[in-house]
């Protein structure tokens, strides 16, 4: 059970730190207030309400701009790419403490020396009568 326990931690450990690492963007594209499509890989397709802007060599000089309604918005969420820790300055304190700590860490898993004990080779005393007997004392 407790190995069982290590590797379903292990794959939250996995899971954590690959979402707080994943960028990605949401592309969205909204006809007025109404949201008509999103696409995470993407550009999101438009509805075709888009106002096309003449062409330079439309023949009128006078033209009139109107806005649109249509609209693309794009939410992006960056993550952590500092998860390489760098160890190319650590002091002699630092050093000092890490050697202590894996030093009383690797000490833990040395094998004990179990001592005999030194009841096996006793043998109980003869009885000289049947107690549970005289006392009427039966196991059921």
């Amino acid at each position: 059970m407790k190995h069982v326990s290590k590797q379903i931690m292990a794959v939250l450990m996995a899971f954590v730190v690959l979402c707080t690492t994943m960028s990605f963007t949401v592309n969205m594209h909204y006809c007025g207030d109404t949201l008509l499509d999103y696409a995470l890989v993407q550009k999101a397709k438009s509805c075709g309400m888009e106002l096309s802007t003449p062409g330079e060599n439309a023949g009128c000089d006078l033209q009139i701009v109107k806005k649109s309604c249509c609209q693309d918005k794009s939410v992006t969420a960056k993550g952590h790419d500092d998860l390489k820790p760098s160890f190319t300055s650590i002091d002699l304190e630092q050093q000092v403490f890490i050697t202590s700590f894996f030093y009383s860490y690797a000490a833990l898993f040395t094998p004990q020396t179990v001592t005999p004990k030194a009841y096996t080779n006793y043998t109980p005393p003869l009885l000289f009568r049947d107690v549970q007997t005289l006392d009427e004392v039966y196991l059921i």
